[in-house]
């Protein structure tokens, strides 16, 4: 398939409608890069023709196949309901929640770097991209200094989050070149805004977290659990909490379309929250927040296009007010007489078999 041929797909037909979705053929990625975009392209397309026959069905008017942003909202919103709380489950058991701001923040810094090189020197790169490079060269950082000066996590986080907000509003204020950048989608997001090329961004992220923690997925909970007896099995415990530090960011930037850096955090924190207070084993709260953050920005996108508000914010609204549901639920079943919060002793089991699983390979 030539760049010709996709660009013909792109404008020939109702399913995408954005010459930047062909940005990586002008790279020279060659075959690889247009077999990736040709899979993109296709994907897209089938998610348009099935909200299209949901529409014609059921009349729901944010469906129309005349919103076609809305329906790649939808798209989006649905892959970070799984990336979130996949990746935040196992942040919040290793009591690194707030990770996600310290990222986000310099994911900003990613931003103001891809509209700074296309303003001075006309690089065409979406900045989504060049914040996901930012934001994963930050988590290997964080996890550098701690490392390297024996820092405690939160303040790793600290001086990475204030370096990479300081470096996005420099180069946001400079003006350099004409540079006239509106950063509200960025701060607090926004559905209009997301484009086929960001879609196809978010779906290669998507499938790269995904297959990273199936493939990895015993290590990982290994390493969460009891880093010292991960260690002695010869598990390196480094390189895989390099793993998650990665995936984080690599959920931050794709969330960063519809939340905004302000408050992205929050996915990866509220719903693994709430799935905690009535879940009984790590697995468990894993499927259940999954579900709770889908719940939560299905609700969100549509009550954001229908009252016009921001979408970000009613998502973690929403989020939190599961969250507190969750809460009062968990303290009725706990108190007739059942054990619905967090069972540590089953998720030490399920740890420890894990980790004899691992040891044995």
């Amino acid at each position: 398939m030539s760049a010709d041929a996709v660009a013909a797909l792109l404008t020939g037909g109702p399913e995408v409608a954005d010459l930047s979705l062909v940005l990586p053929l002008q790279f020279g990625l060659g075959v690889v890069g247009e077999v990736v975009f040709g899979v993109l392209l296709w994907v897209l397309d089938q998610w348009y023709w099935l909200l299209d026959w949901v529409y014609y069905f059921t009349g729901v008017e944010m469906l129309n196949p005349d919103y076609r942003y809305m329906q790649r909202a939808l798209l989006v919103g649905l892959c970070i309901g799984v990336m979130a709380p996949l990746i935040g489950t196992f942040l919040v058991h290793r009591q690194l929640a707030l990770i996600g701001d310290a990222l986000a923040h310099t994911a900003f810094a990613g931003v103001a770097i891809g509209l700074f090189l296309n303003s001075v020197i006309d690089l065409g790169v979406s900045p989504y991209l060049t914040a996901v490079v930012v934001a994963m060269i930050a988590a290997l950082f964080i996890e550098l200094i701690s490392e390297v000066t024996d820092a405690y996590n939160d303040v790793s986080m600290a001086i990475v989050l204030s370096t990479g907000f300081a470096l996005g509003t420099t180069l946001i204020s400079l003006n350099a070149g004409g540079l006239a950048v509106g950063v509200n989608q960025y701060l607090f997001g926004n559905l209009a805004t997301v484009s086929p090329q960001s879609a196809a961004i978010l779906l290669v992220l998507f499938a790269l977290i995904v297959v990273t923690v199936v493939f990895t997925r015993n290590q990982l909970l290994f390493v969460t659990f009891d880093e010292t007896a991960a260690a002695v099995s010869g598990i390196s415990v480094n390189w895989y909490n390099r793993v998650v530090v990665m995936l984080t960011a690599m959920v931050v930037v794709g969330a960063m379309q519809i939340m905004g850096v302000i408050l992205v955090a929050a996915m990866l924190v509220v719903p693994v929250a709430g799935a905690t207070q009535v879940s009984r084993s790590f697995s468990e709260s894993l499927v259940l927040s999954v579900v709770l953050a889908e719940l939560a920005v299905l609700l969100g996108i549509g009550v954001a296009y229908y009252t016009g508000v921001t979408a970000g914010g009613i998502i973690v609204l929403v989020a939190v007010g599961i969250y507190v549901c969750t809460v009062v639920l968990g303290k009725i079943q706990s108190a007739l007489g059942e054990q619905t919060t967090p069972d540590m002793g089953s998720i030490d089991a399920e740890s420890t078999e894990v980790g004899a699983g691992v040891e044995s390979d």
